[in-house]
């Protein structure tokens, strides 16, 4: 597990570092309590991709579509059942990074199931100016 305190002015580059790691996996899964700043990584995500288009969440939508190949998720309101019920799952066979906001160890056991590889980032509020971002690799 990686581990990175980070504020937004460095989130950037680390932002870029998660995408490096994610080219082997794609799957994202993004957890931290409301306003921790799920949204904001990817945002920065979006950034670090050259995406130039306005991210925002995707919690009433369920999913967001940016660029090419940027995929958002947010299982906030509809939570896994919601997610498969929309045939979301399939979704993540798409050619492109796929941030699941609020990936829980539910949606972690489904993926194991199907032997899908996964990254999983913990984000914490460290004080007003930064977060805690834990990574850790999920290999199936």
């Amino acid at each position: 597990m990686t581990e990175r305190i980070c504020t937004l002015d460095e989130l950037e580059d680390f932002a870029k570092e998660v995408i490096e790691l994610a080219k082997e996996y794609k799957i994202i899964l993004l957890r931290g309590d409301l306003a921790s700043g799920k949204t904001t990584f990817v945002k920065y995500v979006s950034n670090a991709l050259s995406i130039d288009e306005n991210v925002v969440s995707p919690t009433f939508s369920v999913q967001n579509r940016y660029g090419e190949h940027l995929y958002h998720y947010d299982l906030y309101q509809n939570g896994i059942e919601g997610f498969l019920s929309l045939g979301l799952l399939e979704e993540l066979d798409k050619d492109g990074y796929h941030l699941i906001e609020w990936g829980d160890e539910k949606l972690e056991s489904i993926l194991k199931k199907f032997f899908i590889d996964y990254i999983v980032v913990n984000i914490e509020k460290n004080d007003e100016s930064s977060r805690i971002y834990k990574v850790r690799k999920c290999t199936n």
